[in-house]
């Protein structure tokens, strides 16, 4: 992306992206030299060398403690400048997409190294500037977090590609996405069942902007303590053609969800309308109920469905138990440095792990070599992770094979897990993550 495509405007303004570029930059470099010196701080460490591994603890965590206040100063900034963007801004969503997917990359680096490095026989101050340098490091995933959350509010009305998505899955991940917020002041009750009565075609991204829209609402009038919010779902009478499903979602105080007068809850209020939906909104003295009943197209045919959302896939399906370590994994990502700190991540409990630069590439070795699993990027050139993830499937139509796919990306916008989840990828995992999150779900698919 070019400065002057950054946040299109007068020619005012382009001096100032051409300083936002140029501070990028500069940040850029100096996390991967910290990177660098990081990782070889990792292995001299396996190498029992802890001189040199000491010194470049010190030396790469004090570089990043130092970079990473500048950073967490420029996300805010540029978060804050994406916001006050009119909303017919034709490049802002691709702008905001962008600017989290080049931030999730290293940062993500940054959260395993820091994870590998507290794990190591490091010396009592070297602990110390490491646990100020994950203290660094989170304060700057929170802000992405938020910019993602906080962007589903903003996004044009549009109408985007129609894919499969089933509607339980898609509130559960909204409320973990809610979660992730530094102040979220809400307690959760989400009751899940029937799971696949609630499979759909559609645009997944309408119904989160609807929730975090009304989760927001929520947050703002709270004053003394938490709010539980209790979230049910219940089929209502079906059409020919679609679904219409009723949610409920219940506050422990007097709490106006959707208020059309005031503006709060406006856009809510217009997406079900857009929706063809309809709502009524009840308050009492600590309660408030909110009904919303809205049509969902019936998907154009069966999907995969994850693993582990499905009890009785995992029935049906013919798998073989195997142990971690004899499990045989592809790793598909482009970025060499981030191969090597997955593959520094895995070593120790995966004997075997194979890796490929792009979609392309994978296909070609799946086409001549067995895999119990595959840990797919999105964003990559030649083939991306999607289209990769759709010729698998292609491949396996048929047969009885189906092997594992987990999404590792950094494409952790609005509506990004439903498209990886479409596409029949089995597990999503946005970047950045915990080492353990990673082996977890690579257990949990097993």
């Amino acid at each position: 992306m070019e400065p002057d495509d950054f946040v299109p405007g007068s020619i005012d303004n382009r001096q100032s992206d051409n300083d936002f570029y140029k501070k990028k930059g500069r940040i850029e470099i100096f996390s991967n030299i910290a990177i660098l010196s990081l990782i070889f701080a990792v292995i001299f460490i396996s190498f029992n060398l802890r001189l040199i591994a000491g010194f470049l603890v010190i030396s790469g965590a004090a570089l990043f403690v130092l970079i990473s206040r500048k950073t967490s100063g420029l996300i805010q900034s540029v978060k804050e400048s994406f916001l006050d963007i009119s909303s017919s801004n034709e490049k802002k969503d691709d702008v905001i997409s962008d600017f989290s997917h080049r931030i999730r990359e290293p940062l993500n680096d940054l959260v395993i190294i820091a994870d590998l490095l507290m794990a190591s026989d490091l010396q009592k101050k070297q602990k110390e500037l490491i646990e100020t340098f994950i203290a660094s490091t989170n304060n700057m995933v929170t802000t992405v977090n938020e910019l993602t959350t906080e962007s589903a509010g903003n996004l044009r009305f549009q109408t985007r590609k129609q894919i499969k998505y089933n509607i339980l899955s898609t509130i559960q991940n909204t409320i973990e996405l809610y979660s992730l917020k530094e102040k979220a002041n809400i307690d959760f009750i989400f009751t899940k069942k029937d799971y696949y009565e609630y499979e759909c075609q559609g645009d997944p991204i309408i119904l989160k902007q609807i929730f975090l829209d009304l989760f927001h609402t929520i947050e703002v009038q709270n004053i003394d303590r938490p709010t539980k919010v209790t979230i049910t779902l219940k089929k209502e009478k079906d059409s020919d053609h679609e679904r219409n499903i009723g949610m409920r979602i219940q506050t422990d105080k007097n709490i106006l969800m959707i208020n059309e007068e005031s503006g709060a809850g406006h856009l809510a209020s217009k997406l079900i309308a857009l929706s063809n939906g309809w709502f009524t909104q009840e308050s009492g003295n600590d309660v408030t109920v909110l009904n919303i009943i809205m049509p969902f197209a019936y998907p154009v045919s069966e999907i995969k469905l994850p693993y582990g959302s499905d009890p009785g896939r995992a029935a049906s399906a013919k798998k073989v138990h195997k142990e971690l370590k004899d499990i045989n994994i592809l790793l598909v990502e482009d970025n060499l440095i981030n191969q090597k700190i997955t593959l520094l991540t895995l070593k120790p409990l995966v004997n075997s792990i194979d890796t490929a630069s792009n979609g392309q590439e994978a296909i070609e070795k799946l086409t001549t070599s067995n895999y119990d699993m595959v840990l797919l990027d999105i964003q990559m050139p030649v083939m991306n992770g999607i289209k990769a993830a759709v010729k698998i499937r292609e491949m396996e139509a048929g047969s009885d094979t189906h092997i594992p796919i987990i999404a590792v990306t950094a494409n952790a916008m609005i509506g990004d897990r439903e498209k990886c989840l479409s596409a029949g990828i089995d597990e999503y995992l946005a970047k950045p993550f915990q080492p353990a999150v990673l082996i977890e779900r690579i257990k949990e698919i097993l």
